[in-house]
């Protein structure tokens, strides 16, 4: 399949883990919540969280051990951001680009970057709205999403 601004084709990915729990594994179900309550609280996001438990603590996967999702998990504990993650990561890369364009305002290049960032922002935000994770009448308004960032 293709990529989505672009003709490449991508490689494909890794498979996921057997999701049995294996042998090797030191951690119990409440024990790996713990752990990413804590380190919810340090400030770290959910994917690096995910990262960290896998490279330091040696979990080869957080649903398969607890029975739980990351996400879930924090959201059980409030400590769940308003915004996704991967919705704050777009903004943050249109904000940036935003501020370079305000600079250097013969870059075409950057001009199109934008545009297709937005388009990525646009497409999450439906998605969200449909799930339910962002309120119907969130709007994406670049002043508004200045607040989220600081």
């Amino acid at each position: 399949m293709a990529r989505m601004h672009s003709r490449d084709k991508g490689k494909s990915g890794s498979t996921k883990p057997i999701k049995r729990i294996p042998s090797w594994t030191r951690y119990k179900g409440n024990e790996i919540e713990k752990l990413v309550i804590r380190l919810a609280k340090s400030g770290v996001e959910p994917s690096e969280i995910g990262m960290t438990l896998r490279d330091t603590y040696g979990v080869h996967d957080v649903k398969a051990i607890s029975g739980k999702r990351v996400t879930k998990i924090l959201a059980e504990n409030d400590l769940l951001k308003e915004l996704p993650e991967d919705l704050m990561a777009l903004i943050k890369k249109f904000i940036a680009s935003k501020k370079h364009l305000e600079k250097n305002k013969q870059d075409k290049t950057a001009g199109r970057g934008l545009l297709l960032t937005y388009s990525k922002i646009s497409r999450l935000v439906k998605y969200y709205k449909n799930s339910g994770k962002l309120p119907a009448d969130w709007k994406f308004e670049t002043e508004k999403v200045m607040m989220y960032l600081e």
